[in-house]
């Protein structure tokens, strides 16, 4: 840190000078305006950057048909969630065709990403979203909605034998991992750019709240997954009445935790987040019967159930998480 003393001018101006090593980097001139932002624990930032506009960053990867495709696709979601808004993939000759494939790949899971120039020896993403358009509380909501039905159609997948709902469970998995990587994508941003911070209207503090319940909710959609997965495997065993319905009532309860921990969130409620979190015990005490009727069934069967209600309690419990994260905040705003 640089510690500098303020002078006045003008009998009312208060002048402090700059950094010249950090004029020098900014690459600013004489009479070049300036932003300066007063940010909420009193700091003032000085940014020579005072359009709106985020800032356009480019990554180029090198490929041959040596690359690992499933590296190559991490480095590309690595730098999506690094907030590049333009990612070149380079061939010395002809584009393997599997890093062809990778693009596609990764242009289907994430939003936002296009590819808008293509030929034999590169390929060019870009990032097409305007995230004003996608503010955070919108896709936490979103990705609430579709984690809350793929736990609930897996039951009913269970319940019914339906084993084309429990098939659309698991791809609707897929759906939470990209508004989650959006969400990992425009918390990066809001860290590091005020700029953008201003553009969404939301706080460094706040954007970090939201993905660590976009991480939760994650977590939440991978166990509805396992929950379907279960289902389609005890569809063709023979499980009586009692067993369905004991797993259905945890799940009612498990639901019930998560509806909780959601309307806390978006509603800062600080008491109706405690509440949610006492609800767990009960939940465990239904896990554990289920677990324990499991036994008088074959092994393979038994696993199947064991696993189903382990997810549905890791929900409940993951739901839990959401409230503990909503009291901080709540605690930390004051």
């Amino acid at each position: 840190m640089e510690i500098r003393k303020v002078q006045v001018t003008g009998g009312s101006s208060y002048i402090v000078s700059l950094p010249k090593d950090w004029v020098l980097s900014s690459n600013v001139k004489k009479n070049d305006p300036v932003g300066l932002i007063v940010q909420q624990d009193g700091t003032l930032l000085v940014t020579p950057r005072i359009e709106a506009g985020t800032a356009q960053r480019t990554k180029e990867f090198p490929v041959s048909a040596t690359t690992d495709p499933a590296y190559l696709y991490r480095c590309l979601v690595g730098a999506y969630v690094a907030g590049y808004t333009a990612i070149t993939l380079t061939a010395q000759g002809k584009m393997p065709s599997s890093i062809r494939m990778g693009v596609r790949e990764f242009t289907r899971m994430t939003i936002g990403q296009e590819v808008v120039e293509e030929t034999e020896t590169s390929v060019t993403i870009k990032d097409l979203l305007n995230p004003v358009e996608m503010p955070f509380r919108q896709t936490i909501t979103r990705m609430a909605v579709i984690v809350r039905g793929m736990h609930q159609d897996g039951i009913e997948a269970l319940r019914s034998g339906n084993q084309k709902l429990a098939g659309d469970v698991v791809e609707r998995d897929n759906d939470v991992d990209r508004l989650h990587r959006l969400i990992a994508r425009q918390c990066h941003l809001v860290l590091g750019d005020p700029a953008f911070s201003r553009k969404m209207n939301v706080t460094p503090a706040a954007a970090m709240s939201y993905f660590l319940a976009s991480r939760i909710l994650e977590r939440i959609g991978d166990h509805g997954t396992r929950i379907a997965r279960s289902a389609v495997v005890l569809l063709g065993e023979e499980v009586d009445a009692e067993m369905v319905t004991m797993i259905g009532e945890a799940s009612a309860t498990s639901q019930a935790i998560f509806d909780h921990a959601v309307s806390s969130l978006f509603g800062e409620d600080l008491e109706g987040a405690n509440d949610a979190i006492q609800q767990v015990v009960g939940l465990e005490k239904q896990a554990r019967a289920v677990n324990k009727a499991a036994l008088k069934y074959a092994p393979a069967t038994a696993t199947a159930i064991v696993s189903l209600s382990d997810s549905i309690r890791r929900i409940g419990e993951y739901s839990t998480d959401i409230c503990e994260n909503t009291i901080n905040t709540l605690i930390d705003r004051g």
